[in-house]
């Protein structure tokens, strides 16, 4: 049998768009077949592409086609195309896979060490204060948004869990980290 020498013809966005609202539907394997196919190494490029080693883009394209297949009922081609929507879902797991692995970078508050090392009291003095005034400024957030940044950064939560456990949508709850990030720096930057 000979294989044809025409290359095989990738979906356009409607018919991947249908692919997954058929995946969302009736949970088609072959509709995910044929959506990972198209997927999977793009999302992977796009993630080494934006800083990850291949094996870290490898596990989130990974986790990105699993989210795809759970999430694919959720799926509205009215507010988006295939493409946007599963490159987001891939944007969002690197952002959560960084915000795990460097909590106090992510929302900018890691203080800059001075190039004079401290004596250990002077440090511990100086620890003490930083999150004396870390403090106050939570405590002059509204409770929403107090209740996303201790979930987020002191308990490590994703941003997915943290809509889960509130019963709030992704999008609300992704507005408020912003907004309270935004609230704490002008709250720290008028303490300095």
């Amino acid at each position: 049998m000979k294989l044809s020498d025409e290359p095989v013809r990738a979906p356009s966005g409607q018919e991947l768009s249908d692919l997954i609202v058929r995946i969302g539907a009736e949970r088609d394997r072959q509709a995910f077949t044929a959506v990972y196919a198209h997927f999977a190494p793009r999302v992977k490029s796009f993630l080494m592409r934006s800083g990850c080693t291949a094996a870290m883009a490898e596990e989130l394209a990974q986790e990105a086609m699993v989210s795809l297949w759970a999430k694919a009922a959720s799926f509205d081609p009215a507010k988006a195309g295939a493409s946007t929507w599963v490159f987001t879902i891939a944007r969002n797991l690197r952002i959560d896979h960084l915000r795990r692995q460097r909590p106090a970078e992510q929302i900018g508050l890691a203080l800059e060490e001075e190039s004079d090392p401290m004596p250990d009291g002077e440090a511990n003095l100086l620890a003490t204060e930083r999150d004396d005034t870390l403090r106050a400024a939570l405590a002059n957030l509204s409770t929403e948004q107090a209740t996303i940044v201790r979930l987020s950064f002191y308990q490590d939560k994703a941003h997915s869990e943290i809509a889960r456990e509130l019963g709030l949508p992704l999008g609300t709850v992704k507005s408020r980290v912003r907004l309270a990030l935004a609230r704490l720096r002008a709250l720290l930057e008028e303490r300095v």
